[in-house]
Parts: C-alpha cells; sequence; structure tokens
C-alpha cells in the first residue's frame, strides 16, 4: 500500500514547540490543580504567556489550552471544565460568552486534498453573550453569532447566526433568541 510522499514536514517551529512545552508544565503546576474560585490567578498566568484575557473572566483549572498567544477572551466570559481549546490558529471569545463544560473548540484542520496533508489554520469566533453548551464542538473556521446558542452536543461547522438557538449534528437552526438588548 503506498502512502504517498515521505515524512511531512512539520508544521511548527523548534521555538513553538519549546513554548508549548514550558506553557503546559506551566500550567500544570501553577493552574491545574487550583481550586475553581482561584480565577484571577489563572487568567494571571494565561497573560504571563501571551493570552489576551478581560476581567472578571472564568477559566477552570482543568481547561487545556494549546497555545496562550493565539487565545482572546472578553471580560466576563467562562470557559467550564475541561474545554478542549485547540488553538492552533487563533481563537476569540467575546465578553460574557459562555463555553460550558467539555467543549472543544478547534481552530485547525489539514487540506486533506494535498497529499503532504498541510495544517490549515482557520481561526474561531465566539460572539458576545453566545453560549457553547456542553459536550459541544465547534471545527475550524466557524463563528458562532452575537448571543446564538448552540446546543449540548451540537456540533457547528458553519457559521451559526446572531440570536440564535442551534442543535443537533451539524447543527440546526431551531428558533430566534430574544436578545435582552432590544428589550
Amino acid at each position: 500500500m503506498d502512502l504517498g510522499p515521505g515524512p511531512h514536514a512539520p508544521s511548527f517551529s523548534v521555538a513553538n514547540k519549546a513554548a508549548r512545552v514550558l506553557w503546559g508544565l506551566s500550567w500544570l503546576v501553577l493552574c491545574r490543580f487550583t481550586p475553581p474560585p482561584l480565577w484571577s490567578w489563572r487568567s494571571t498566568v494565561l497573560r504571563l504567556f501571551g493570552a489576551s484575557v478581560g476581567a472578571n473572566v472564568r477559566i477552570y483549572g482543568s481547561t487545556r489550552i494549546w497555545l496562550p498567544r493565539n487565545l482572546a477572551i472578553g471580560e466576563g466570559a467562562v470557559l467550564g471544565r475541561c474545554v478542549n481549546c485547540y488553538n492552533q490558529g487563533h481563537i476569540t471569545i467575546g465578553p460574557g460568552a459562555v463555553i460550558s463544560q467539555n467543549v472543544s473548540l478547534i481552530a485547525s484542520t489539514h487540506l486533506v486534498e494535498d497529499p503532504s496533508f498541510p495544517l490549515v489554520l482557520r481561526p474561531v469566533h465566539i460572539g458576545r453573550a453566545a453560549w457553547v453548551a456542553a459536550e459541544a464542538f465547534v471545527g475550524p473556521g466557524v463563528t458562532i453569532g452575537e448571543g446564538a446558542v448552540l446546543g449540548a452536543r451540537g456540533v457547528a461547522m458553519q457559521d451559526l447566526a446572531p440570536w440564535t438557538y442551534y442543535a443537533g449534528n451539524p447543527a440546526t437552526r431551531l428558533k430566534p433568541r430574544p436578545n435582552p438588548d432590544l428589550r
């Protein structure tokens, strides 16, 4: 069976890999086992490693972040328990957004048509006041609109419109969500 060309070129530099090792060890030692109320401590550690973190952000110690400098989190946002921010590409989470437990946010993919299978970085954007519910999956290049809701275990592989409820795999529009700013 022919598997195509030989070994693929590495997608990331040695410096990038070293930074991620340092980051992973630092998070493990400084944050992983801290009690939930130490939100500001974990935010400070993320900022030291290049993340943009707003005020009053709540991030759990069990959250996995691939590379802090590719992460921007707006004021009052929440990253729940065991969230996976696989941010090889940039992930932006708007103010007041809630990312519930065990959600996966994935900001990269591979060009499968190319035999060398190159990495393609595709940013993920979660809008202000959006909610990504438990165990949902947000794929590469997806924008979750302001105030949108992706239901539990939903899979978003395309953009979700603002102030709308979605659920399922693939995520399907269910109904509009009331916008509290318009009341």
